[in-house]
């Protein structure tokens, strides 16, 4: 009951919040949410080019107007409150009802063994900002699994040695390019997400701008395939391609 009381919690602070959301739109123009896109492309175009001096200036000036944005939207004052709220009313329950803090024991059952795990290298860390790629040697193949906020992400499979059987790929991306580089011979499924972008799969290109679509293909010999890769992707913004090399 406890669980189900504060998921309806969520649910009405979420269906306010985008009450208010399309309150601001409607009454004060969405001003403040083309600004922030605005602020956004800044963002990404800066950090693009942030080797160069414009590229940095644009980059602080994209961060400044993102954060002062953000300060001035209705929603965020809103969240803002609620948060405040959750924090007293959590503070008022502590000094109430104080948990008392006694050492626990666990004890370890009859036939129960303690399993060795041993810590496996990853190829790639989720990042909010940043471009990164596989490195330009012969590396060690990874599962790749990762959430990016800004930024491009490469991935060269001709300089790794792919296992026997699936070998996946899973990036979830708010604003970015992704490009994969798959070897010949080595069949491919393609799972992209897209809000706004474009998607180019060996050469194919899947309409000049996709809109809110979903693509998936897979070569002719995947299912019967004894080595193959899953690429799963998903992005508001960006371009995906995946070539052969």
């Amino acid at each position: 009951m406890f669980h189900k009381m504060k998921t309806d919690y969520m649910s009405w602070i979420f269906l306010i919040g985008l009450v208010l959301l399309i309150v601001e739109i409607s009454f004060f123009g969405g001003g403040l949410l083309y600004s922030l896109a605005f602020s956004i492309g800044c963002i990404f175009v800066g950090k693009k080019f942030f080797k160069r001096t414009l590229g940095k200036i644009v980059f602080i000036l994209g961060m400044i107007m993102t954060v002062a944005t953000v300060l001035n939207m209705m929603v965020f004052r809103f969240f803002l409150m609620v948060l405040l709220i959750y924090w007293l009313r959590m503070y008022y329950k502590s000094k109430k009802n104080p948990q008392w803090m006694k050492p626990a024991f666990n004890e370890m059952n009859e036939g129960m063994t303690k399993e060795n795990l041993v810590k496996v290298d990853f190829l790639f860390q989720n990042k909010w900002f940043g471009h990164q790629q596989t490195p330009d040697t012969v590396y060690e193949w990874n599962p790749v699994n990762i959430q990016t906020g800004f930024g491009d992400t490469v991935i060269d499979l001709s300089q790794t040695l792919l296992p026997k059987g699936d070998a996946v790929i899973s990036i979830r991306c708010l604003v970015g390019n992704m490009q994969i580089l798959v070897p010949y011979g080595v069949e491919v499924r393609v799972h992209h997400s897209v809000m706004a972008g474009r998607a180019t799969i060996f050469n194919q290109a899947y309409g000049e701008r996709i809109f809110n679509q979903i693509v998936s293909y897979q070569t002719e010999e995947f299912t019967e395939a004894k080595q193959k890769v899953h690429i799963t992707t998903a992005v508001i913004v960006g371009d995906l391609e995946v070539r052969r090399v």
